[in-house]
């Protein structure tokens, strides 16, 4: 997909914004389209042309677009312009290993520092994602948004408690890498696989204060969305 393809949305950021406001506006937005797959990998990110799509001024661009650099989903070209993030096989299976490795060390952690607030704050992330259906329609091919920011709550909160942010900042940015990939394969709800009760069965796990049984359902319910999603990547040649 070209840059020009892309619906302009000139009504992001009203002009009275600060500079700082502006930017953060505009890098959520360009985050949002890296993630869902509306600015695809290896796209060209021209300044002009973004600055038409999404109503703001070069500097803010700029800013926002350095700002993703961190966040793993643009990269400099030449010292001059952007792109967005190529994705590969090996990336993918890379992203999938270290997220397995460092979320196990993180739900033990926060298991051993448990809080009935915390496990209160689990039971509801769940039943609150339990009562939202993955997809926007039963036949439908895009995740429902709400769901996606529900899910991250469920997970976020399962490392909550490990009493490092830097772990659980790591382990948030490989979350959204994750959520990249996904968006980039087939989108459908996986039609074997009842996510709902895996996100219950995990949580039971914790209540129940079984630590290696919680784990492993933790990383058995990441290993059978990447082989999901690396079936559907290869079998649409979006990587090399």
């Amino acid at each position: 997909m070209a840059l020009n393809d892309i619906e302009p949305q000139l009504s992001l950021v009203p002009e009275s914004g600060t500079g700082e406001s502006i930017t953060r506006r505009v890098y959520l937005s360009l985050r949002r389209d890296i993630m869902c797959a509306k600015l695809a990998p290896g796209l060209r990110l021209k300044i002009e042309e973004l600055r038409s799509i999404y109503g703001v001024g070069s500097s803010p661009l700029r800013e926002a677009l350095s700002l993703l650099t961190s966040d793993s989903l643009v990269e400099r070209i030449d010292q001059k312009g952007f792109r967005v993030c190529q994705v590969s096989e090996l990336e993918y299976s890379e992203l999938l290993r270290t997220r397995c490795w460092l979320e196990d060390k993180a739900l033990r952690e926060s298991m051993a520092n448990r809080s009935a607030k915390w496990e209160e704050q689990l039971v509801l992330a769940n039943h609150r994602l339990s009562q939202l259906s993955r997809s926007i329609e039963q036949s439908d091919s895009d995740t429902h948004s709400d769901w996606e920011v529900l899910h991250k709550i469920f997970h976020e909160t399962l490392l909550s408690e490990c009493a490092s942010s830097i772990l659980i900042k790591f382990c948030s940015q490989l979350y959204d890498q994750n959520v990249r990939y996904r968006q980039l394969s087939a989108r459908t709800a996986y039609p074997d696989r009842d996510v709902n009760n895996e996100h219950t069965m995990i949580c039971d796990a914790v209540l129940a204060r079984d630590v290696d049984l919680a784990v492993s359902l933790l990383l058995s319910h990441y290993m059978c969305t990447g082989e999901f999603v690396a079936s559907e990547l290869k079998s649409q040649v979006l990587m090399p």
